[in-house]
């Protein structure tokens, strides 16, 4: 991981003087080993994010796993559970560097995310079951298990932060969605409350909206001299923020609130500019605002250190952001359409990668049990 430049090295510490907190959407053995991942959290850095196809790259690429694999291996587990020991000990080394974070802020912050297999994506129950093993064996207050906000996911999200498990929603894409997650969030409070399994303090969550996908989708769709391109992803998560504070500034939260319920903050996911011809940091400096999270790869990362310019973005230009999707049917794009059709194809291709990721270790378990 290429270590980004120390000139203003003090963007994320801004940004969370207005309230963002800056994660890192990225693992692998050498930034926890280092000492690379805590020189980025004394700089700033307030969690870590992880999936399939991150994990993919990090186990496949390079001789870092290959010990623990043959290990875990020779131990007789199989390849789903090669798979589980090699993240899980990188989820709990990444929670254990971000503890600090954790106990500075009393635990508003300092996490480190997990995904669930997405092969039960569509499947509540075996979410379910997988999520809580997951929480329970990391043992780590500071660990997030990462949910899809599939119509399956948001039954299992209820349940499972109702009996204490923090919960990452991803694959965001759309407010109708996020109407969902936030209130299967706020019921499963209330259930946890009800239950009178503690304080309502100690649950976490965030409602992760993947971004760029989304001008990436909608861009296709647009003549290439269109005003309209490169803008709907912003768009869209403006007014998703003004849902967010709609929703946990009204009645419904206010009770939990009282009894010390934190909100579940918006993280913005998936923003690396994908078109060159966009600024590196547009998804970072467009997207600041009070309790949110922006997850950025290594690259995005020191591009925002670098120049990024924080100031509190989320908030304006609400008016053209509803004007701009209003543009945007009348040109013919449905918006619906397209953050559906994003979701389907978020499953899948973190489905993809992670069979891809099992295949890998299967044939690097053969390869060093025969060396």
């Amino acid at each position: 991981m290429a270590k980004p430049q120390s000139a203003n090295s003090n963007t994320m510490k801004e940004a969370g003087a207005i309230g963002q907190s800056i994660w890192l959407d990225f693992i692998e053995r050498d930034l926890l080993r280092s000492g690379e991942l805590a020189r980025l959290v004394d700089l700033g850095l307030g969690g870590l994010t992880s999936n399939p196809t991150i994990f993919q790259k990090a186990i496949t690429e390079g001789a870092d796993y290959d010990d623990d694999l043959l290990k875990f291996a020779q131990e007789g587990r199989d390849t789903f559970g090669i798979y589980e020991g090699l993240a899980l000990q990188d989820i709990a080394e990444a929670a254990d560097i971000l503890r600090q974070v954790f106990d500075r802020t009393h635990g508003a912050d300092g996490y480190a995310s997990i995904e669930v297999n997405p092969q039960l994506a569509h499947d509540t129950e075996g979410t379910i079951e997988e999520a809580r093993s997951l929480f329970s064996r990391l043992g780590r207050p500071n660990v997030l298990v990462k949910v899809p906000a599939t119509p399956a996911g948001i039954p299992a999200i209820r349940t499972l932060i109702g009996e204490g498990v923090n919960i990452n929603v991803t694959l965001i894409f759309s407010r109708d969605a996020y109407r969902n997650v936030a209130g299967a969030y706020i019921d499963g409070v209330a259930d946890y409350v009800a239950k009178g399994k503690g304080k309502p303090s100690s649950l976490a969550s965030v409602a992760s909206f993947f971004v760029s996908r989304v001008d990436t989708a909608i861009d296709k769709t647009l003549p290439a001299e269109s005003p309209l391109r490169g803008k709907t992803a912003i768009a869209n998560a403006k007014l998703a923020y003004a849902t967010y504070r709609e929703i946990f500034g009204g009645d419904r939260f206010a009770e939990l609130r009282k009894l010390g319920a934190r909100v579940q903050r918006p993280l913005w996911g998936s923003t690396s500019a994908k078109d060159p011809a966009y600024s590196d940091v547009m998804y970072v400096d467009g997207l600041i605002g009070p309790d949110t999270v922006n997850t950025v790869p290594p690259a995005t990362l020191k591009a925002f250190l670098h120049h990024g310019t924080v100031a509190q973005s989320l908030t304006e230009g609400v008016d053209e952001a509803r004007s701009h999707l209003g543009a945007l049917a009348e040109a013919g794009v449905d918006l619906d359409d397209v953050t559906d059709g994003l979701l389907a194809a978020g499953v899948e291709a973190f489905t993809e990668s992670f069979v891809d990721l099992l295949e890998c270790i299967d044939r690097k378990r053969h390869e060093l049990i025969a060396a």
